[in-house]
């Protein structure tokens, strides 16, 4: 009774609310920002070779790093089951919708990234903020801050944690019969809380090493596998683009069931897939120590990029091109992308599909994590509190590994449905600070400067670390 109505909000709340507010905050920002998202990437790639700064011996988080430990969180396994449940439902049309809400999403991620920027605070020698930090900062709501974290805490630390556990546990269920009803799990869900242990309780550095490392080398494997593909099925791929671009606007479908179209399916996959407006990927751009706050907006841009028309694409062309159609409720997720790449690759493809599963999910694992460190310290700075928020993150991670707990997963996504809202309204409300920001650093490079930002020469207030 409880998940349906659960379920009944949930629907409401990703098809109609929460889908229309994230496409017109997209839009808005990326007429005003002037398509900031495509005209600067080659600004962004430019900016990942600068170096983290070291203060008292410590380096700093970089660029590349804050990219890397907001990939790692985009990147998870909806990447991969995700994309083939959207493709089942919708079609190949899908996709298409996918790459367009990808680049109108890039805007947003820009503006939110660029104000946890702004508005960050120092943590002894490192850097945290985000939406909850803009808030209290920017807006003068710190109620409103505490009500995100909150939010946030109990959907990515709990709840989209311990699905990610139990999507690398349920991933071994190929390999071992009668899986779930053996010691098995209890045994992955213990390892898997020791290795996040190991992680998190290093500090920012340590996760941002981890997801530097990690996050490159598994997406790089899993592009070259979608490129590998790609050229083996060569001579079909013309036919699979237009099978995109046809399913696309297929107006027939569209009217027979707006909700199950490719339009509506695509457009839920890109953007919840990207996270950009969510509030996420913000608390990882603001640990970045640079010049410029537009420098780390740009940069998170890429972050967009990566997980969509990168990652996610990888994942659609080795199903379009495989000759496996998808059902749902009957071939779509894991088993989809399993049978397809199979039937590409051979059987040794489902091997690597398992090994990209766990990779994919301990690397938003971590990266979770992270965010919600950031907004625990925001409510209540203290060590005591953060050791046991730790050890509850752990048992997350240990209970996921051995039940699905659809009422959990169903709260989770009401709560990120909510976090997302807070966050459009305060970006909404502080944009036009963000466009001061990207106006002052055009200003400067058009000047030869390597931009280097003052807050009171704009006129923005309440910042501690850009006097």
């Amino acid at each position: 009774m409880l998940n349906e109505i659960l379920g009944t909000i949930n629907d409401f709340m990703y098809t109609y609310l929460l889908l229309f507010l994230l496409i017109g905050t997209g839009l808005y920002f990326t007429i005003r920002t002037k398509f900031v998202q495509v005209r600067m990437i080659r600004e962004a790639i430019h900016i990942l070779k600068e170096k983290g700064k070291e203060e008292d011996g410590k380096k700093q988080v970089s660029s590349f790093q804050a990219l890397m430990i907001s990939t790692a969180s985009r990147v998870g396994t909806g990447n991969i089951a995700g994309i083939a449940t959207a493709i089942a439902a919708g079609g190949a049309g899908a996709v298409f919708w996918m790459w367009l809400m990808a680049v109108i999403g890039g805007a947003s991620a820009f503006i939110e990234s660029t104000l946890a920027q702004v508005y960050k605070v120092k943590d002894g020698a490192d850097y945290r903020g985000g939406p909850a930090y803009y808030m209290e900062q920017g807006l003068g709501k710190r109620w409103l801050g505490i009500v995100f974290s909150i939010l946030m805490i109990i959907c990515f630390a709990y709840g989209f944690n311990g699905l990610q556990s139990f999507n690398m546990s349920s991933a071994l269920e190929y390999y071992i019969p009668n899986y779930s009803e053996s010691i098995y799990p209890v045994i992955v869900g213990i390892l898997l809380a020791l290795a996040t242990a190991f992680v998190i309780f290093g500090g920012v550095h340590r996760i941002g090493f981890i997801t530097s490392v990690m996050v490159p080398i598994m997406a790089g494997i899993y592009l070259l596998i979608g490129l590998f593909t790609i050229c083996m099925n060569l001579s079909a791929l013309p036919k699979v683009i237009s099978m995109i671009l046809s399913q696309a606007f297929d107006v027939q479908a569209i009217l027979g069931g707006m909700a199950g179209s490719a339009v509506v399916i695509g457009i839920k996959r890109g953007l919840f897939s990207n996270e950009a407006g969510m509030g996420s990927a913000p608390n990882a751009a603001a640990a970045a120590s640079v010049s410029h706050p537009a420098k780390q907006g740009m940069v998170q841009v890429l972050s967009v990029f990566i997980d969509t028309l990168l990652i996610c694409s990888a994942t659609a062309m080795m199903l379009l091109l495989s000759g496996i159609e998808g059902v749902p409720g009957v071939l779509d997720g894991i088993p989809f992308v399993q049978k397809a790449i199979s039937a590409n690759v051979g059987s040794w493809g489902i091997h690597f599909i398992t090994i990209s599963i766990f990779a994919f999910a301990f690397s938003s694992l971590v990266g979770n994590y992270y965010y919600t460190e950031a907004n625990l310290l925001f409510i209540k700075n203290n060590k005591k509190a953060l050791f046991i928020f730790r050890c509850t993150c752990l048992l997350a991670v240990f209970l996921g590994a051995q039940a699905d707990f659809s009422v959990v997963w169903n709260f989770a996504d009401i709560t990120m449905g909510c976090m997302a809202s807070v966050n459009i309204v305060a970006i909404l409300i502080l944009g036009r600070k963000a466009l001061l920001v990207l106006k002052d650093y055009e200003k400067q490079k058009r000047e030869g400067k390597d931009p280097i930002f003052k807050a009171e020469k704009l006129g923005i207030k309440n910042t501690q670390c850009w006097k």
